[in-house]
């Protein structure tokens, strides 16, 4: 048996018909929306001054940073002492990582 299976994208802003996801990122997180053209062509215009003058860097660059080994035991301890809410197991938010990196 085959199956057919489609996927219909609706705008994000407006709820009609999208034709594309743009992928973006700000302030250290990625973002998604689905846009139709219309709505791209705002987005792209806004954006485009910004991207034209930025400097393009690889995702390895970003986490660079972080690339080192982190006992993430001690990573979890000091967030509960500075008042983040963190769990005993799993992935640490960036941000937690980031505010550590900058503490020590």
């Amino acid at each position: 048996m085959a199956q057919r299976v489609q996927v219909l994208l609706s705008d994000d802003l407006d709820g009609s018909d999208a034709t594309q996801t743009v992928k973006f990122g700000w302030l250290g997180a990625e973002y998604e929306i689905d846009l139709n053209d219309k709505n791209y062509a705002s987005f792209e215009k806004a954006i485009g001054r910004y991207v034209t003058a930025a400097r393009k860097t690889s995702a390895r660059a970003r986490t660079g940073k972080r690339s080192a080994a982190v006992d993430l035991a001690s990573v979890r301890a000091w967030a509960r002492d500075q008042g983040y809410e963190v769990s005993d197991r799993g992935r640490v938010s960036a941000a937690i990582m980031d505010a550590y990196s900058a503490a020590h």
